[in-house]
């Protein structure tokens, strides 16, 4: 298995181009781009659907022939209002020109097409607490299985305060088992605030055949190609992740470790 750790590959223009070849994988898509003013990013989705998330900052943005206008409203992620976003079907060309400094990416997997160009967010999509404790959490739903707004995609964002936990009790989604388990690849961008900090990613099997630990800065992504995945957050270290979601069904099903079973 190749390193779960994937380093930006610069600070401007395009600093992640993970297909799922490079990936390894079947279904995940993910690019990243960071733009000053006037700078663009577009393409073309080739029998792949896409979520485009305006995680910083704001750009004018089109998408299957439909001008969306300017979108995005925070400048910062961590000011923890709800993103915009908009759903882009497969065969579509897509064109976002940054109004601001802007960070912008594009979430993608295969789809059969057949839903129109729309948007996600900011409306319909609330912050949500989730777990308690050191394990609380807080929650936007951009695209997940209770919104019928793709064919494969499950976005989602979640912010984990300092001295926090999050994807945790540690859980896999690796096995198609509908309705026990599924198979969802993931992807995790990380941010931290402040940007000079880390954080600490454990992706591992049960038979610890994959075994990984890292430490993530910001702008690093982490592969989940199987296996757990628990996050934790250093006190003083306030971390966001954007999370991607693919399988072969659009459905959040998942096992927790058999060592934290109590936790469940």
């Amino acid at each position: 298995m190749a390193d779960l750790l994937r380093r930006p590959m610069g600070q401007s223009g395009q600093v992640h181009a993970i297909t799922p070849e490079a990936a390894g994988w079947e279904y995940v898509g993910f690019d990243l781009w960071r733009l000053a003013p006037g700078e663009v990013a577009q393409g073309r989705l080739e029998g792949r659907e896409a979520i485009l998330v305006l995680v910083e900052g704001r750009a004018s943005v089109t998408a299957a022939g439909v001008d969306f206008g300017e979108m995005g409203e925070r400048l910062s992620v961590f000011e923890r209002i709800p993103p915009h976003a908009l759903y882009a079907p497969p065969g579509s060309a897509w064109r976002a020109v940054a109004t601001t400094d802007c960070v912008l990416a594009l979430c993608t997997a295969p789809s059969p097409g057949g839903r129109p160009a729309q948007r996600l967010g900011p409306v319909g999509i609330a912050l949500e607490d989730r777990g308690e404790g050191t394990n609380l959490r807080h929650i936007h739903n951009i695209a997940m299985e209770g919104r019928d707004v793709a064919d494969r995609l499950l976005v989602t964002e979640v912010y984990t305060p300092g001295g926090h936990w999050s994807s945790y009790p540690p859980h896999r989604h690796d096995v198609d088992d509908f309705p026990n388990i599924t198979y969802l690849e993931e992807t995790y961008y990380h941010r931290l605030n402040p940007a000079q900090g880390f954080g600490i990613q454990r992706v591992f099997t049960d038979d610890l055949s994959l075994d990984q630990t890292m430490a993530v800065a910001d702008h690093d992504v982490v592969l989940v190609p199987r296996g757990h995945h628990p996050c934790a957050a250093p006190h003083g270290i306030e971390m966001y992740y954007l999370n991607v979601m693919a399988g072969p069904r659009r459905n959040w099903r998942f096992a927790l470790h058999p060592d934290f079973g109590f936790l469940g």
